[in-house]
């Protein structure tokens, strides 16, 4: 099943305040960037974002646990945050800055050899 556009477009906006942020469609899902970096998914109505050391100290700051699952099979298991947690623009917008800030920048793509 799609994730419904006006979610998606409620998260962006919910974590604008990070920095640049897109998300683009894949595999029938979507993608979301933050400053050129890849930085979580939405599949199925649910937000995964990309486990890293300071967004998981951030999710678990409060006490609550944060689950982990994959957002489709075979892939690397990421948090999920709780749809309780989209209202809350600050603490979207933080988390995913500081996930976005340990996440490497996509490597350059290399540029097509002149055909003929």
């Amino acid at each position: 099943m799609a994730s419904d556009p006006s979610i998606v477009a409620f998260i962006v906006e919910q974590i604008a305040a990070a920095g640049e942020v897109a998300a683009r469609p894949m595999f029938g899902e979507y993608g979301v960037y933050c400053d050129g970096r890849m930085v979580a998914l939405i599949c199925d109505d649910r937000l995964f974002l990309k486990p890293t050391p300071g967004g998981r100290a951030f999710a678990g700051s409060d006490g609550a646990a944060i689950e982990e699952a994959a957002p489709y099979p075979g892939a690397k298991p990421c948090l999920v945050i709780d749809a309780d947690r989209w209202d809350d623009a600050d603490w979207m917008a933080e988390i995913v800055r500081i996930s976005a800030a340990e996440l490497p920048l996509p490597k350059p793509k290399r540029a097509k050899p002149p055909k003929g």
